[in-house]
């Protein structure tokens, strides 16, 4: 005997099997059938699949309740016939050639969880079906269904006018009873034909919600729209819509309307939206809502399990909300439990123990104690009776509420009830709440992973890229984070880093995790929970102790991967009785991967640094040497950030007793790849120098040496110079300036000439022909060498030139060697606003003047 059908096509593409499966579950709910929806999902899940995927046809779905059992048909339309393939074996279970491969899977997994199933040709198609024999009551639970007292019936204004609509399956109106044509002013003659949205006013708005197309497809829906009336109006009525095949197979959709106000005939039991009187005040839960109540959601949950606590007297309440996927539960507020609840715990939904409890209709557990797996969220808090109902919005269910007592039996149907008529008045609200905070939670994440992006960016010091990995962490994500890093040869890992939100509690966390063996570093992506902390802390018996009190609770750590090697941990914590929530766990994963980079880039940065800068220093020339009766000083800046050495050099050296050469140059280009022409010319200078060769020759033979590097060679300005100090306090100089910016000289009088004449650069022709040029510094006169640096600071279109450093020198009359350079300096450095952007060096050599008895 049929008591009721449902049916549904769905298209060839990979949603349809997930639609199929909340087609199914939602019919049998529908029908009061929580037993037997898991093993029927199941089955529909792995027959859609075949005919949408493998058969690629459209798949018919159809549901059938009878007295005892519930027949499910799946039909595809593929033109073939493909028969499992049966084994020469007797036995049932090994029916099938391949049981663990594709063909046949389906048929398998009908013999093994239906009653009875088979399968159906027709030209065309084929239909698999089963049967599920729906079990007996399960002691312990029972399912809520709504009673009304005898004298609490609904109230009428007259005769009940049932409208009976016929629709088919594009939508369109087929039929049309007197009753319709008496609630809407319309006659069948002007409503046959016309489509059905035409004629009702659907309340959602586009983009929200379940549409009319959408509801049409249901099994079953009910609720409340308008209908456009004959007469101009809109009629507002409540509505039953349920989905029906017909004899020949046809899909079509029977619509049974009353006026709203007579909407208790038809509405089903626990969609009530009214309380009835017996009932108690819905206020007494939930209370007035404002919309600051709106935009704290963890305040609101708290305030409900409190409030549904009290009002059925009961020891322990929790509120439960879906995840973002619909797969999971996920714990948000709870009262009267230990731990209060396991704050942010995940349960799955369809996953549980039994297939006897089902999260989508209230149920009344009277004794857990007889079936613990009934509800794993109270294992072990004494609690026996519970009471469970759903939360649900447009049919999709968002949370359920639990209020449980310590004594058993301690509720009953209409106690269920009471709870669901709140937790109906509740759900949108919750609902739009909860999409809020997921909104402002998604806005925030966004916010914080541009931030500490930027943050990250702006350093490549190694150490402070470790401190900024730990303050973003902490307390956005943690209570406190710990920041390993690992070797080279991916060894163990080092703890580096280590802050907590409270500093008073650094020290003590330090201890603890240096006496905890360091975290593997695996390269697999996600979080991984570590416990090692709170094991350390426990075997040394320091959990219990002041230090450590509430300290350590749940631990996560998160590789730091770049560049296909794990270089480090992100260790993230938060205090005892605090679970992470799964949206922190996925910021952090994305923090992970950002800081990971930075760290990397920061630790490649100081390697290149202080190799940089190792083989900058072997370049400097060594301590300058003490020349009797002449004062010397020197400025160098290299151009580039890093830089301690560029294109610009200088040198001071001893040739032969009472000789020095000194010299200043400048190689084309700045930075590392100038710097390494620095260094040959520097130490040619000094090797051909001692072989008693002159200026000119010296500087003929560096030339030569220049040209031999080939590509790698670069010009080079150089002016070259040898002194000897005389007896009588002057000193005598023989200079070679080769393409180098002139010498000056600074007479006592404050005149300024130049000192030397040009010549050719270096590192262009074979041949040079180069003059040494002789001069005599008297006492208290200064020679002054700088690199083009000087000269050609600029400001825009100013430059400071050779006629603007001379003018700069004729004000150092009197001054030391070490003030003129000084004096030079500051004045390169104030002529324009920017820093210098060219390799800068200074020499100064001064005669003092001799000192009078």
């Amino acid at each position: 005997m049929v008591t009721a059908r449902a049916a549904a096509t769905f298209e060839p593409a990979g949603r349809s099997a997930a639609a199929a499966r909340g087609f199914v579950r939602d019919a049998l709910l529908g029908w009061g059938l929580p037993e037997v929806v898991d093993d029927a999902v199941v089955l529909v899940s792995e027959l859609v699949t075949n005919a949408v995927v493998h058969a690629g046809t459209a798949a018919e779905v159809g549901c059938v309740r009878e007295v005892d059992t519930v027949r499910i048909e799946v039909t595809d339309h593929h033109p073939e016939r493909g028969l499992p393939a049966f084994a020469n074996v007797p036995t049932a279970s090994d029916r099938y050639a391949d049981p663990d491969g594709e063909g046949g899977r389906g048929l398998l997994m009908c013999s093994a969880l239906s009653s009875c199933w088979g399968v159906e040709y027709a030209a065309g198609r084929k239909t698999v079906w089963f049967r599920l024999a729906l079990p007996e009551h399960v002691h312990g639970t029972r399912y809520a269904v709504p009673s009304l007292p005898g004298g609490e019936l609904p109230d009428t204004d007259g005769p009940v006018r049932v409208a009976v609509v016929q629709l088919d399956d594009e939508g369109v109106v087929r039929g049309w009873n007197p009753d319709a044509e008496a609630l809407f002013r319309q006659g069948a003659d002007q409503a046959l034909g016309r489509p059905w949205s035409d004629l009702a006013a659907w309340p959602q708005s586009p983009g929200t919600g379940l549409g009319l197309a959408e509801t049409l497809r249901l099994a079953r829906w009910e609720g409340s729209f308008g209908v456009h009336a004959g007469d101009g109006r809109t009629v507002e009525v409540y509505g039953v819509q349920v989905r029906l095949r017909d004899p020949r197979g046809i899909p079509s959709t029977l619509c049974l309307l009353v006026q709203d106000g007579d909407r208790a005939v038809l509405r089903s039991p626990g969609t009530a939206a009214e309380v009835p009187a017996a009932i108690e005040p819905l206020d007494l839960l939930v209370g007035p809502l404002s919309a600051g109540d709106l935009g704290d959601l963890d305040g609101l949950l708290q305030r409900i399990v409190d409030r549904a606590r009290d009002l059925l007297d009961a020891d322990a309440a929790y509120l439960l909300l879906t995840t973002d996927d619909e797969t999971e539960f996920e714990v948000r507020a709870a009262t009267g439990l230990p731990g209060s609840g396991r704050r942010y715990a995940r349960l799955p939904i369809d996953g549980g123990a039994g297939r006897y409890d089902s999260a989508r209709l209230p149920a009344v557990h009277e004794d857990l104690s007889v079936r613990p797996s009934a509800a794993p969220l109270l294992n072990g808090s004494g609690l026996r009776s519970l009471i469970t109902v759903p939360l649900k919005v447009e049919g999709r269910l968002t949370g359920t509420l639990g209020v449980a007592a310590a004594a058993p039996a301690r509720y009953d149907n209409e106690d269920a009830l009471r709870l669901q008529f709140a937790a109906d008045r509740i759900a949108l609200a919750l609902e739009s709440a909860r999409l809020t905070e997921l909104e402002q939670l998604r806005r925030g994440s966004l916010s914080f992973l541009v931030e500490a992006s930027d943050l990250l960016a702006g350093t490549l010091e190694h150490e402070q890229t470790l401190a900024l990995m730990a303050q973003m962490a902490v307390p956005k994500l943690a209570a406190w984070c710990a920041v390993y890093t690992t070797g080279e040869q991916n060894g163990g890992a080092d703890l580096a880093f280590l802050l907590h939100e409270d500093e008073d509690r650094i020290d003590p966390l330090r201890d603890v995790l240096d006496k905890t063996p360091s975290p593997e570093a695996v390269p697999a992506a996600g979080a991984r929970f570590w416990k090692a902390p709170v094991e350390t802390a426990r075997s040394l018996g320091l959990s219990d102790g002041p230090a450590l009190a509430g300290l350590l609770g749940e631990t996560v750590v998160l590789p730091l991967a770049a560049r296909n090697r794990v270089i480090g941990l992100l260790v993230l914590g938060v205090g005892s009785g605090v679970r992470f929530r799964q949206e922190i766990l996925e910021l952090a994963e994305d923090l992970s991967r950002r800081a990971a980079l930075a760290l990397d880039n920061s630790r490649l940065y100081s390697e290149r640094t202080a190799t940089s800068q190792a083989f900058q220093r072997a370049l400097l020339p060594p301590e300058l040497p003490k020349i009797p009766g002449v004062e010397v000083e020197v400025f160098y800046q290299a151009a580039g950030e890093g830089n301690e050495v560029g294109g610009d050099f200088y040198d001071i050296f001893p040739i032969r007793e009472g000789t020095y050469g000194f010299a200043i140059g400048d190689v084309c280009g700045t930075g590392p790849e100038a710097a390494s022409v620095t260094g040959l010319a520097r130490n040619s200078l000094r090797l051909l120098a001692r072989e008693g060769l002159d200026a000119p020759q010296v500087l003929s033979r560096l030339n030569s040496a220049i040209l031999g590097e080939g590509t790698r060679s670069r010009f080079l300005t150089l002016l070259y110079g040898e002194l000897t100090p005389r007896p009588d306090g002057s000193t005598a100089l023989s200079l070679v300036c080769a393409g180098h910016p002139l010498p000056l000289r600074l007479r006592t009088d404050g005149q300024v000439d130049q000192a030397a004449s040009p010549q050719p650069l270096l590192g262009v022709m074979d041949e040079l022909d180069l003059t040494a040029e002789e001069l005599v510094l008297a006492p208290g006169e200064v020679l002054l060498c700088v690199t083009d640096g000087v000269t050609e600071r600029r400001e825009g279109r100013r430059m400071l030139g050779d006629d603007g450093l001379a003018e700069v020198l004729t004000g150092c009359t009197g001054l030391t060697a070490g003030a003129v350079a000084a004096r030079v300096q500051r004045a390169v450095e104030r002529f324009a606003p920017e820093p210098p952007s060219d390799d800068m060096a200074i020499l100064t050599l001064r005669v003092p003047e001799q000192r009078h008895a």
